[in-house]
């Protein structure tokens, strides 16, 4: 997603609709997407988002290990991360600097433990822990974790 909304041409043709879907995409999102790197918005609101284009595991992953920053009970989507009202660039490099060997799994709600096929066989921890290393991408949250971040006020966001 975020290389579509950076200009990247997709390999196949796609109808006039779809290149209108992805120009205003584009135009939507252009404050949240930046080819260096990671985005952290500020909207008029006070509202703080870490845009990482990272998919649903990898914020999932990161959203669980960035406690200290991330909004708690947040529900966690493939592009952003919301993140508390006064972190600032100096609060982020801090949390930043040793995070990526702090890298745990997501939090998994106890009824969604009770989903899995057979949860009646499983310890109530090990189903549990089944979901949250299923639910979790390590690797791209390293990834994420390596790229450089920029702060930009985006009142349209």
């Amino acid at each position: 997603m975020r290389e579509v909304l950076l200009g990247t041409e997709l390999p196949v043709n796609v109808t006039k609709r779809a290149t209108a879907a992805m120009a205003e995409a584009r135009d939507h999102f252009i404050e949240a997407v930046h080819p260096g790197g990671t985005v952290v918005t500020r909207a008029s609101g006070g509202h703080v988002r870490w845009w990482t284009w990272a998919g649903h595991k990898a914020n999932a992953t990161l959203a669980a290990s960035l406690g200290t920053v991330t909004t708690p009970g947040q529900r966690v989507n493939d592009c952003w991360i919301r993140l508390r009202e006064d972190v600032d660039p100096s609060t982020w490099k801090q949390v930043l600097a040793d995070a990526s060997s702090r890298l745990c799994l997501p939090d998994i709600d106890a009824k969604a433990a009770k989903g899995l096929k057979f949860a009646e066989a499983l310890p109530p921890r090990l189903a549990t822990a089944t979901l949250a290393l299923r639910f979790s991408d390590l690797r791209g949250a390293e990834t994420v974790l390596a790229e450089p971040t920029r702060f930009v006020a985006a009142p349209g966001l």
